[in-house]
This record gives C-alpha cells, sequence and structure tokens, in this order.
C-alpha cells in the first residue's frame, strides 16, 4: 500500500475521534468555568468592587453580565447548544481577564520550581520541590484557543446543536 493511501485511510479512521474530542473540549471548558461562575454569582457584591478597583466600566452591570455569561456558557457548552454563539462572549471575557488581571504576570502560569530544606508542617520536618503559582495568561489563552475552535468547528455530533439545527460538525 502506498503511503498516499495508507494516509487517507488513516484520516478517514481519525474522523470518527472528531466529535468525541469535540465533546470532551466542551466538557472540559464547561468544568472549568463552573467554579469560577459560581464563586463570582455567590459574592457578586465582592465582584462588583473588585471590577470597581480595577477601573472597569459599570462594575455592577459588567460583575452581572461576566457572571451571568460564564454560567449560562457552562449549561450551553455542556449541552452543545448554541456552542458557536457561547464561545464568542465567553472569548470576549477571556481577553478581558488577561487584559486586567493575568496579562501583568506574565505567559507561564507556574514559576520555576523551588527547593526548600528544614520546613516544617505540622512539626514535621520536610524538604523538596515547591511549585510557585505566577498566574500568567497561558491558560487562559488556552482556554480561548479551546473556544476559538468550537467557533470553527462546532459542537460536534454529540451535542444538541446537531439534533436541533443538524449541524453537521
Amino acid at each position: 500500500m502506498c503511503i498516499s493511501k495508507l494516509y487517507k485511510e488513516f484520516t478517514r479512521l481519525c474522523e470518527y475521534t472528531k466529535s468525541a474530542g469535540l465533546l470532551l473540549l466542551r466538557l472540559i471548558l464547561a468544568y472549568t468555568f463552573f467554579a469560577p461562575a459560581m464563586m463570582k454569582w455567590n459574592d457578586i457584591g465582592a465582584i462588583t468592587q473588585w471590577f470597581e478597583h480595577m477601573g472597569i466600566p459599570f462594575p455592577t452591570l459588567n460583575a452581572y453580565m461576566a457572571t451571568g455569561t460564564e454560567i449560562l456558557g457552562v449549561v450551553l457548552l455542556t449541552l452543545g447548544l448554541l456552542t458557536r454563539f457561547i464561545s464568542i462572549p465567553l472569548m470576549v471575557i477571556m481577553f478581558v481577564a488577561i487584559a486586567t488581571v493575568h496579562g501583568e504576570n506574565g505567559f507561564s502560569f507556574v514559576n520555576e520550581a523551588v527547593s526548600f530544606t528544614d520546613a516544617y508542617v505540622n512539626g514535621t520536618q520536610i524538604s523538596g520541590t515547591m511549585i510557585q503559582l505566577q498566574n500568567g495568561y497561558e491558560l487562559v489563552l488556552y482556554y480561548t484557543l479551546m473556544l476559538f475552535v468550537l467557533i470553527g468547528s462546532g459542537a460536534g455530533k454529540f451535542s444538541l446543536d446537531r439534533l436541533i439545527f443538524g449541524e453537521k460538525n
């Protein structure tokens, strides 16, 4: 079998994994947005104050809009409903997060590991390596790129988008 035919057959077989991959992508994103969305919702007053401190205009309105969009995003991504549509405002939230929170911390989510000796935890001496969080925009950028893939590809076969609208992706 020549390499061209082998590659075409391999590509045909790989098509079966496309929708499963899109489903997993949606579920990972929904899971990722869930905890921060609920944290914001449960203390919307603090989020409003934080937005005001960062100089975000209309902090109360924007706190509710960002939180509501994230909660709606969790539901829609999980169901695979209006996936392309909801991915756009979620990407905007990610861009705002980079501009207001993560960007100034650089790219990396974590700093280099730091070795330590003679530390004590609950009275027990320990030594080892510790990872320090840098809170850069690395993970936020990855989530943004994942949302971009969903805009281009749609929700896949395992979605309400496919069931309701007949999307082929």
